[in-house]
């Protein structure tokens, strides 16, 4: 893992999220399937028609070790995209972790792997393979903008996009945000004067 992604992935995505303004963050309903996972890792992007996963093959085959899958099942939670076994050659073929915006399958068995998946639902029903999709190409995924390359960065509270060309700069904003926090925290938690004078100031700024 590179530098930059090793210091997102200690960041929180509500950090992210602010250095972001809001922006490039993924739908709420795309959610890890164990709250302990933390994804950081470049889009390795999947195009495909709701119900088909053949492309999803396709992309475990030409994606490098390292990257995630950012799927666009366009919303579809009636078939799975996935269940344990393709997830589980995924992890076989080094992948840092899966985002879709659809549903998958054998969600215990998904579980037993400890392999990081956020999706929009479970389903029982599975893909079938008559279209082909694409792969490698600009997509959208919970509602925002994925290019091949893009830092994706989840955990339990969701999953943002990080453009290749700001990254840089989201980065310092992100940790900047994330220190600031954490002195803030220190300074006023447990000292019920010092929560009512930051209440006061905060409330008469607006």
């Amino acid at each position: 893992m590179s530098e930059i992604m090793s210091q997102f992935k200690e960041v929180p995505t509500t950090c992210i999220s602010d250095a972001l303004k809001g922006l490039n963050t993924m739908d709420f309903s795309l959610k890890p399937l164990q709250e302990h996972y933390k994804i950081a890792g470049r889009a390795f992007t999947v195009k495909m028609p709701p119900g088909e996963n053949l492309a999803v093959l396709r992309a475990i085959r030409e994606a490098r070790p390292g990257e995630i899958l950012v799927i666009d099942a366009q919303g579809d939670t009636c078939r799975a995209i996935a269940g344990d076994f393709i997830i589980g050659m995924a992890q076989t073929m080094g992948l840092a972790g899966i985002v879709v915006d659809g549903a998958i399958r054998d969600i215990l068995g998904i579980k037993a792997l400890d392999f990081p998946v956020f999706c929009k639902g479970t389903t029982v029903a599975a893909g079938s393979k008559h279209a082909r999709g694409e792969i490698d190409v600009p997509i959208s995924c919970g509602g925002t903008v994925v290019c091949p390359g893009d830092l994706i960065v989840g955990d339990v509270d969701g999953v943002v996009v990080i453009p290749q060309a700001c990254e840089e700069e989201i980065l310092k904003k992100s940790l900047d945000k994330l220190i600031k926090d954490q002195e803030r925290s220190e300074r006023i938690s447990g000292n019920p004067d010092n929560v009512r004078k930051y209440l006061d100031d905060l409330i008469d700024d607006h």
